[in-house]
């Protein structure tokens, strides 16, 4: 299933990083480890954010995704289910509108 990770680096955390020189090799040894189809990194109210979209297998990869960004940066993570086009059409909307709308 497909997923959208959002993590948000506290500022003090992400300056460490950058200063110190790990901020940008972590990020590529995460990359490397989730491989993601899509990556994004922007700031968002003033700290820096990073979107990934991943595909996990079952939900015991949570800790596997999330877990680089909270012991490496202190990041706020969130995990969103998302669908693709080709998902949404699948979904039977129509059908589903029959019936509860």
């Amino acid at each position: 299933m497909r997923f959208l990770l959002k993590a948000v680096l506290p500022v003090e955390a992400g300056n460490r990083a950058v200063k110190d020189g790990s901020l940008g090799a972590r990020l590529k040894q995460v990359m490397e480890e989730l491989k993601p189809e899509a990556a994004y990194f922007y700031a968002e109210n003033g700290k820096r954010t990073t979107l990934l979209v991943i595909d996990l297998k079952d939900a015991s990869q949570i800790p596997m995704v999330a877990e680089p960004f909270f012991l490496s940066f202190n990041a706020h993570v969130e995990l969103h289910p998302i669908m693709g086009p080709e998902d949404l059409a699948k979904a039977g909307l129509d059908n589903l509108a029959k019936k509860w709308g």
